[in-house]
């Protein structure tokens, strides 16, 4: 208004437009000359009124040079609080991770390392990878299995509680998984905890009548369970059986005295693809879980033993070896591992230690604006 306020003084015209020069600044700071053009409608004097409004002169092309220096000194100043805040969040991020760093030593912290013992021999051999424990899961890892005599376990069991026989993909889900838990979560057929375990009882009293009390060891498991027995590397069992049934079977191939501990369908909540069947067998054989090498036929096992933390090997003798990639190794015999095989997995550069890959470091985004434009866009 002040500078049409002056060109009103100096101008004689009445309602002819205005012509004539004014001197801007652009929003890059530098000199500009632009022509106006003025339609006037009634001139008293010292004041100009204008006709209906002209329209709006863009920004980018007129801008008031004292509003464009006073929103620049605020770009300036937004710019730099943002840069003392980057900084000071910065340096505490600095102060922190040297809190929490410690000392470089050698040999690097191992948490196998059992500071307790006094004995220097009993923590080396504790911080080897041959200090390791291997779980096995009971059919088919160590006895051979039979999964069409699962099925006619829970078609015949259907049919006496009067439910609908379960289809084949249902059967496929409920494999690894306790009795209760599919019957009261997959298959739906009851709520009620006594009913429950009523019918789980008697699924397992036919299962073990159709299967008559016969078992046979796996191709290469009962060598491969001597090798294990002769370095003395303490072994587990985990199956989703109940205890008595595990233990008849046991006896009846003669195997007593090799498992350290055993986890039967008693001692857990949930089987497969839960991994609460190996954490406590882990707890049991008193290792932690990154030297606890799982040992099982399924990819149920697997997703099983890696949420634990253990290492596992596949054993492909119900399902294809490219089936099974996800294990950590995959073999169709048992006897076809060697102890290096086991030490490999249970080497020194598994979770205990911590990944030996740097971590990625992510670009901060800048903070303020990128371009003159977008600042301006800010403030008009």
């Amino acid at each position: 208004m002040a500078v049409v306020e002056s060109i009103a003084t100096t101008s004689l015209l009445g309602r002819c437009p205005l012509h004539g020069r004014i001197s801007v600044r652009d929003i890059f700071c530098k000199q500009k000359s632009r022509n106006y053009r003025l339609r006037v409608t009634e001139f008293t004097g010292r004041r100009i009124i204008l006709s209906p409004p002209l329209p709006r002169l863009k920004v980018d092309k007129l801008v008031n040079s004292s509003v464009e220096a006073r929103a620049i000194e605020l770009i300036k100043e937004v710019h730099a609080y943002r840069e003392e805040e980057r900084t000071q969040r910065n340096w505490n991020d600095e102060t922190d991770t040297c809190k929490d760093q410690k000392p470089n030593l050698w040999p690097p912290e191992n948490r196998a390392d059992n500071p307790s013992l006094h004995n220097p021999l009993l923590r080396q051999e504790r911080m080897g990878c041959g200090w390791l424990a291997a779980i096995f899961e009971w059919e088919g890892v160590i006895i051979k299995d039979n999964p069409e005599l699962e099925k006619q376990t829970w078609l015949a069991l259907a049919e006496e509680e009067g439910k609908s026989p379960p289809p084949a993909f249902t059967l496929r889900r409920i494999e690894g998984m306790k009795n209760e838990q599919a019957i009261a979560e997959i298959l739906c057929w009851s709520r009620d905890p006594a009913q429950v375990k009523r019918v789980a009882a008697r699924k397992e009293d036919i299962y073990q009548a159709l299967q008559g009390g016969v078992y046979r060891f796996c191709a290469g498991s009962s060598e491969f369970m001597d090798v294990l027995m002769h370095y003395k590397i303490p072994m587990a069992l985990v199956s989703t059986r109940p205890r008595k049934t595990l233990e008849a079977a046991i006896r009846t191939i003669g195997i007593e005295g090799c498992f350290s501990a055993i986890v039967a369908a008693e001692d857990v909540y949930r089987g497969k693809p839960d991994p609460e069947m190996f954490l406590y067998a882990a707890q049991l054989l008193k290792f932690i879980a990154e030297r606890c090498i799982v040992f099982g036929n399924s990819n149920q096992t697997v997703e099983a033993a890696h949420d634990a933390r253990m290492k596992c090997v596949a054993v492909a003798n119900r399902h294809r070896v490219y089936e099974l990639g996800a294990a950590d190794l995959v073999v169709r015999r048992l006897d076809e591992l060697s102890i290096v095989d086991l030490k490999n997995l249970a080497d020194t550069e598994s979770a205990e230690f911590g990944s030996g890959e740097p971590k990625p470091e992510m670009e901060e985004e800048e903070d303020g604006p990128s371009t003159s434009t977008a600042a301006d866009s800010i403030f008009w």
